[in-house]
C-alpha cells in the first residue's frame, strides 16, 4: 500500500486524512486552548504541552461539581507556559466552551510540565490530578471541588531540576512517581510529607541503575529514589505495561530499560541508533514496547523475546509521542486475507517534531518472522556475551503472574525464539554481514520521499555521542548522605558494543515499516497523541489541543478488550 505523506510545504497543513477503515476529519469547533490565544508565537511560552483525559463515573445527576449540565463525564487537562486549564471535554459531539473552565491556575516563577489523574480514587464529583513543575516540584489538586492542594520537594531539596514525567502507580490510591531531568526516578505516598533533606542508603543495584531508600526511623518521601542511566542523563519519560507489573523508561543516554517494578529487576533493555528516546508506550496486550526518540525512528521493542523486531521509518524529525490505537485493531484485522491464518494487528501512531502524525500497522508476520529466517540469525562478536534480552551475563527472568498490588497478567516466556541462540542476531534481510557504516556511507543516492537513512544516520553517528550531553550534566539533584555510588558499568554496556545485538541489531537486521499514513496537521511541533474510541486528541507547542473525528464505525468493528485478552 502506497504511503500517503507530505512534501512538507509551510503551510500546506492537513484538516483530514484518510486511512483503510476512513476518512478522520479536524472539528474545529472542538479545539481546547486557553480562552484568549492573543500573543501566542513559536518562540513563547512552553514547548511542554501535555493532555491528561479523564472519564468519571457517571453522577446521580448532571448539576453535580463540574459537569456541564450536559451529561459530559470527561475531563480535559493541559497546560502552556505557566497556565494549567481543566475543562469538561466534550469530544465530537458538542463545540468546547472556553468560557468556563473547570479549573484555571496561573503560575509565577514556574511552569507546568506534566500531569496526571488518579482513576483509582475518582468519583463523579471528585478526582486528584498530579501535576509536576520545570523547577522540580509536584503539587495535588482536585480540580473539581478545589478543596485539596499538597506540595512536594517544595524546597527542591529532593531535586532541583525539571519533573519529566509523573504518573500515578497503577491501582493504587496514594503512590505516584515522578521523574526528573537529573536522572533520577522518585516513588511518593502521597500522605507523607517532604520535611527535611533526605539522606540516602542504597537498598539495590543493578547494570546501569541503583535503588535507594531514605535512612529514617519513620517513613517519609520519597519512598524510593530509582538512578538509572549514567550521571545526569535526563529521563525523558516511563510507562507502566498494562497490567500494571512492570515499567519501561527512557532515557537521554539513548536507552530504554524495562523493569519489573515490584521486585526492581532490569528485565531487558534496547538502545538507540543517535542520540536519546524520548517517548515510550506499551501495546495493550503488554507484548511490545515502542520507542521513538532523536534518531527520528519509531523503535518495536518485543518484550516476551526482550529484542528489537522491527523499526519505523517515516518522520524528518525527532519522534515526541508513541501511541497505540486499541480501537481500530478488528477492523484491520477483518482486511486480511480469508485463507491466511488471522494474526494479530495493531494500529500505532506517533507524533514528531517535523508536525507531522504517522499511523502505522504492526503485524505479526512483520513482528513475528517465520523460523526459518530465525534460523540464518548468525553470532556478532560485539553481541557473544550478551543474554537475549541485552542485559550482559543474565537471564531474562518471567514475569510474576500477579504483582503487590494486585494486577494479574499473562505470563510471558523470557527465553529466546525458537532456533535463535543466545546473543544471536535477528534474521539478515537484504544484505549480509553488512557494517552500520556501510549501510549509512551509500545512504545518500538513495533518497525517498525526501527520508533517507544518510539523512538520519550517516553524519549523526560520526560522533556516535548516543545522546550524552555531557556539558549538561549538572548536579541538581540532592544526593543525601552517603553519596551514591556510581552506576555499575560492564564492558557489555560500551554503545559501540551493543551494534547487532538484540537490544540494537543493524538496520538490516530487522524489518523497517514504512507509515500508513504520514500527514503534517500543524504549523509547530506536535507534542500530544491520545486515541478515544470516537476521536483522537493532538497538540502541539501554540498550545492547541485539537480533536480528529474517526471514520463511522463499522459493524465488523471489535472492542480493544479482543486484544487485551
Amino acid at each position: 500500500m502506497a504511503v500517503q505523506s507530505d512534501s512538507g510545504g509551510k503551510d500546506d497543513v492537513k484538516t483530514q486524512f484518510v486511512t483503510r477503515e476512513g476518512t478522520y476529519r479536524l472539528m474545529t469547533l472542538s479545539e481546547y486552548s486557553r480562552p484568549n490565544r492573543v500573543g501566542y508565537t513559536s518562540g513563547s511560552g512552553s514547548s511542554h504541552v501535555r493532555v491528561s483525559l479523564v472519564t468519571l463515573p457517571p453522577g446521580p445527576e448532571d448539576g453535580a461539581p463540574g459537569s456541564d449540565g450536559q451529561g459530559s463525564d470527561d475531563r480535559i487537562c493541559f497546560n502552556h507556559g505557566k497556565e494549567l486549564y481543566v475543562y469538561v471535554y466534550r469530544g465530537i459531539k458538542k463545540a468546547a466552551d472556553l468560557t468556563k473552565p473547570v479549573d484555571k491556575k496561573i503560575y509565577k516563577g514556574t511552569n507546568p510540565t506534566c500531569h496526571d489523574f488518579n482513576t483509582v480514587t475518582m468519583t463523579s464529583e471528585t478526582v486528584s490530578l498530579i501535576i509536576g513543575f520545570s523547577t522540580g516540584q509536584i503539587q495535588l489538586i482536585d480540580p473539581i471541588k478545589k478543596e485539596l492542594s499538597k506540595l512536594y520537594n517544595e524546597e527542591r531539596l529532593i531535586d532541583k531540576t525539571r519533573v519529566t514525567c509523573i504518573k500515578w502507580v497503577p491501582g493504587s490510591s496514594n503512590l505516584f512517581v515522578s521523574a526528573h531531568a537529573s536522572g533520577q526516578l522518585y516513588v511518593y505516598n502521597e500522605e507523607l510529607v517532604c520535611g527535611a533533606a533526605p539522606h540516602y542508603q542504597l537498598f539495590k543495584t543493578g547494570d546501569g541503575y541503583s535503588i535507594h531508600t531514605c535512612r529514617t526511623k519513620s517513613t517519609r518521601n520519597p519512598l524510593y529514589r530509582w538512578v538509572i542511566g549514567s550521571e545526569g542523563s535526563c529521563i525523558n519519560e516511563f510507562a507502566f505495561s498494562p497490567c500494571g507489573a512492570n515499567l519501561a523508561v527512557v532515557s537521554q543516554d539513548g536507552f530504554l530499560r524495562v523493569f519489573h517494578y515490584d521486585t526492581m529487576e532490569l528485565i531487558g533493555r534496547a538502545r538507540s541508533y543517535f542520540g536519546g528516546f524520548l517517548c515510550v508506550c506499551w501495546s495493550p496486550d503488554g507484548k511490545y514496547v515502542v520507542v521513538g526518540g532523536e534518531d527520528d525512528l519509531v523503535t518495536v521493542w518485543s518484550f516476551g523475546e526482550r529484542r528489537v523486531v522491527a523499526r519505523g521509518q517515516g518522520h524528518r524529525s525527532w519522534v515526541s509521542v508513541v501511541a497505540f490505537d486499541p480501537y481500530v485493531v478488528g477492523f484491520v484485522e477483518a482486511d486480511r486475507d480469508p485463507g491466511g491464518e488471522g494474526g494479530q494487528c495493531y494500529r500505532l501512531g506517533s507524533v514528531s517534531q517535523d508536525t507531522q502524525l504517522c499511523l502505522w500497522d504492526l503485524t505479526e508476520d512483520v513482528l513475528r518472522p517465520p523460523p526459518r529466517a530465525r534460523a540464518s540469525a548468525h553470532l556478532s562478536p560485539n553481541s557473544q556475551h550478551l543474554s537475549p534480552n541485552g542485559v550482559p551475563g543474565t537471564k531474562a527472568p518471567r514475569c510474576v503472574k500477579t504483582n503487590k498490588i494486585g494486577h494479574k497478567h499473562v505470563e510471558l516466556s523470557a527465553a529466546p525464539a525458537a532456533g535463535e541462540p543466545s546473543g544471536a542476531k535477528t534474521a539478515v534481510r537484504a544484505k549480509n554481514n553488512s557494517t552500520l557504516g556501510a549501510n549509512t556511507s551509500g545512504a545518500r543516492g538513495k533518497e525517498e520521499a525526501g527520508v533517507s537513512l544518510g539523512a538520519h544516520l550517516s553524519q549523526r553517528l560520526a560522533g556516535f555521542s548516543f545522546g550524552e550531553r555531557r556539558s549538561e550534566h549538572r548536579r541538581n539533584f540532592s544526593l543525601g548522605k552517603p553519596e551514591r555510588p556510581a552506576a555499575p558499568r560492564t564492558p557489555a554496556a560500551d554503545p559501540l558494543r551493543l551494534i547487532g545485538s538484540p537490544a540494537c541489531p543493524r538496520f538490516d537486521e530487522c524489518p523497517v515499516l514504512e507509515p500508513l499514513v504520514c500527514k503534517k496537521i500543524a504549523h509547530e511541533r506536535l507534542t500530544a497523541l491520545l486515541f478515544r474510541a470516537e476521536c483522537l486528541v493532538t497538540a502541539c507547542a501554540d498550545g492547541g489541543v485539537n480533536t480528529w473525528a474517526r471514520p463511522p464505525r463499522p459493524e465488523r468493528r471489535r472492542d480493544r478488550s479482543d486484544l487485551v485478552d
